[in-house]
């Protein structure tokens, strides 16, 4: 980790590459412990600074303008910079800047994305090879828009010289990592009491996924090995025939399976499944609606519209549409696990 020395002190530099809509509350949930960090040690550990590609105002998610310290071209030094903007955000001007980041690199930098910040990270050419933390949520779109990348449902993710972190409380965690790393576990400690932040999650922790419920121990052994068996290919999805074949079962054991645990027939079910994986790629990709259709299992987009209306009262084209508005105001609402 790159430091400076100052005053007999050797003091880490961050900067945090703001785009417009990023998500607030990790860009706070990453500063204030650091902040705390120096105060309870009383030296300054860390410093920080805005970054934005021009060097102008940004809107994050929340509607607050922030006025960062510098722009992307200016002559930066940071020991680690992450990046932070929503899954859909790119550089106004992406040859420069993404220059800019493998320059960085080069230097020795460590460099992060955290939440959405993971996208424009990976396009700027400096993730081949690593492995980072996506979050739940932009799971599906991100292995459309990067089959290749190897993503990772961990809350944080720290691959040699790549840090990731899934969302506001992962930014948290890192923070925490960050701190015992420079200053000792006592000050991390102390610094998640001040927070009453509840553990310090570590790597290796797999984020909370309300939608996977095979994670979930209460539910049956035979419908979370079901589950698990379909979601391995929804683009391909198995009948309920073929499912029961490969556990060893038949057919009527698995209905009766999921309907005493989850009040719903198996075909139902995984067809909520499909649909809350559509709903990614519709909201957090630009995949047009046959490729969503066909990502999920169906053949034509007609049975895969009237679905997805049938799940969330509305169109698949009237639900982007209605994410691109609050896009378009600069306050779309993001993850901040």
């Amino acid at each position: 980790m790159r430091t400076k020395k100052l005053n007999n002190s050797e003091i880490t530099a961050v900067g945090f590459l703001i785009f417009p809509g990023f998500p607030m509350s990790c860009l706070t949930s990453i500063i204030e412990p650091l902040r705390a960090a120096n105060e309870i040690a009383e030296r300054e550990t860390f410093s920080w600074q805005l970054i934005s590609e021009t060097g102008s105002k940004v809107t994050s998610s929340a509607g607050v303008i922030f006025e960062p310290d510098v722009a992307l071209s200016a002559k930066l030094d940071p020991a680690m910079i992450f990046l932070l903007s929503g899954p859909l955000s790119e550089f106004e001007a992406p040859r420069a800047s993404n220059s800019v980041l493998r320059k960085l690199e080069r230097t020795g930098a460590v460099l992060g994305g955290i939440s959405g910040g993971v996208f424009p990270l990976v396009k700027s050419g400096v993730m081949e090879g690593y492995k980072c933390s996506v979050h739940w949520c932009y799971e599906a779109a991100f292995k459309s828009e990067f089959p290749e990348m190897l993503a990772s449902g961990e809350v944080i993710v720290t691959d040699r010289r790549r840090y990731t972190a899934s969302g506001a409380a992962a930014a948290f965690d890192l923070a925490l990592q960050l701190i015992e790393e420079r200053l000792g576990p006592d000050i991390a400690l102390e610094v998640a009491c001040w927070f009453q932040h509840p553990m310090m999650r570590g790597e290796g922790v797999e984020q909370r996924v309300p939608l996977k419920p095979s994670t979930d121990p209460a539910l049956p052994d035979l419908v979370g090995r079901a589950v698990e068996m379909f979601v391995e290919r929804l683009d391909e999805p198995r009948s309920v025939g073929d499912i029961a074949k490969a556990l060893g079962v038949t057919p009527r054991q698995v209905e009766r399976a999921f309907k005493k645990a989850t009040g719903q027939s198996p075909s139902h079910y995984f067809r909520a499944l499909r649909m809350n994986a559509a709903r990614q790629l519709v909201l957090y990709s630009k995949d047009s609606m046959a490729q969503v259709a066909a990502a999920v299992g169906f053949s034509t987009t007609t049975p895969f519209v009237n679905h997805y209306r049938d799940a969330f009262g509305v169109t698949p084209k009237q639900d982007r549409g209605r994410i691109n508005a609050f896009r378009v105001q600069g306050n779309m609402p993001l993850p901040s696990t």
